[in-house]
């Protein structure tokens, strides 16, 4: 019994040290081990286009009347080929005056549907799209000035040169970095999440380099037109493009020179209502969206799956085994295992931390109560899905939308 539960902790716990770190830190030896041995970056270089391709610049809104104006201000102000960049709004079920506004912006196709979800906006926007590329965007997202000629730069072809594989494969899906500012400052400005995007920014610009992403990011991301993919309705283009375009013979690549900022949900609790939404959505698409089919996969891909997918949304359930193994060891040898009541002691520290982050305002605290309620998120997102399906439609998160005053960028 005892050399059983002693299997089930070092199992839990390795894998959770390996999702969280192990698998970013073995991405960082692969990169340089790739580098070396090609002498540069995994991607040939750029061969500059006779012209740039035709841009179709979607965004789909709901209620987006206080943002959406300046959101097409900020599309018409791109760096690009004003004759060859389209710019629609998809207003999906608006009750407002989203639709009256884009069009005053200057938006060159106004959508209004009825609502049936930001997946559906996106589809019909998409059949009326005239692009060679369909660019994606939230209402609430700003893009630099040539965020778009660096996103359509990842679709040109390529020169000799590089690395072969991955390299040799074409574009299919390019997402951009996103910064996430505090949209609050105070009291209430306690979320993490700056911090974490920075780590996972870090972790797919590896992927890229290696073979392909493993997810992208709702603010700003293309995909060809040929190569475009109807879901369901309440999987979004987010983590279920990726992986299944790398399944259709595509690359999934991440552009850091594509750069956009949103703001951020000010509080860590509302982080976690955030997150709990997104996984309600997440997990159709792991447990029946064809992720754990391995079929498509190159073998390093696979392993990229599941060391950055499957076992981080495995996370809370290994918590509970790691916890209740540790536990039941310590309950059984008591003083005998002293190694055991320093691994209990530590994830006992940690929720402790969790709980006091809502009470102290501390860095370390916020951290620890940060990653503790997005895990709970994962498994919260599967117990709602489970219970009461998953709607296609969507409200906006707390505090990211006008009207909460925007601070400097979370550090």
């Amino acid at each position: 019994m005892r050399a059983a539960l002693e299997i089930l902790f070092w199992l839990a716990a390795g894998l959770i040290v390996w999702t969280q770190v192990g698998y970013a830190l073995a991405l960082v030896v692969a990169d340089r081990a790739r580098a070396a041995r090609w002498g540069g970056s995994a991607v040939p270089a750029v061969s500059a286009p006779a012209s740039p391709p035709t841009v179709s610049l979607i965004v789909a809104a709901h209620d987006e009347q206080a943002s959406i104006a300046a959101k097409v201000a900020n599309a018409l102000a791109l760096d690009y080929p004003r004759e060859r960049l389209e710019v629609i709004v998809a207003c999906d079920g608006c009750a407002d005056a989203t639709a009256e506004r884009a069009r005053a912006a200057g938006a060159g196709l106004v959508l209004e549907l009825p609502r049936g979800g930001k997946i559906g906006a996106q589809d019909a926007a998409v059949e009326r799209a005239r692009g060679e590329i369909v660019a994606f965007s939230d209402a609430n997202s700003l893009w630099e000035r040539d965020a778009l000629r660096a996103l359509v730069a990842a679709f040109a072809p390529k020169r000799a040169g590089g690395s072969p594989g991955a390299a040799s494969k074409r574009v299919g899906y390019a997402c951009g970095a996103v910064r996430f500012v505090q949209a609050a400052s105070g009291h209430g400005a306690t979320n993490q999440e700056g911090l974490y995007w920075r780590y996972e920014m870090a972790v797919r610009a590896r992927e890229s380099r290696l073979s392909s992403i493993t997810a992208g990011n709702g603010a700003i991301y293309a995909t060809r037109r040929e190569a475009y993919l109807v879901v369901d309705p309440i999987m979004g283009h987010d983590l279920s493009f990726p992986f299944n375009l790398v399944k259709r013979g595509w690359r999934a690549v991440y552009v850091p020179e594509a750069r956009a900022s949103e703001p951020m949900v000010p509080s860590i609790e509302g982080e976690l209502a955030r997150k709990r939404r997104m996984m309600s959505h997440t997990w159709p698409i792991v447990l029946r969206g064809g992720m754990l089919d391995l079929r498509g996969y190159p073998p390093g891909y696979a392993l990229m799956i599941l060391s950055h997918r499957v076992l981080r949304y495995a996370t809370p359930f290994l918590h509970v085994l790691a916890f209740a193994a540790n536990a039941a060891i310590v309950a059984a040898d008591g003083k005998r295992s002293a190694l055991y009541m320093v691994t209990l002691t530590l994830q006992v520290a940690l929720y402790a931390a969790a709980g006091f982050g809502g009470l102290i305002r501390i860095r370390p605290l916020l951290v620890a109560r940060y990653y503790v309620l997005t895990t709970a998120s994962v498994a919260l997102g599967l117990w709602d899905w489970l219970r009461h399906g998953t709607s296609a439609s969507w409200e906006a998160a707390e505090g990211t939308r006008p009207g909460a005053s925007v601070s400097a960028p979370h550090a």
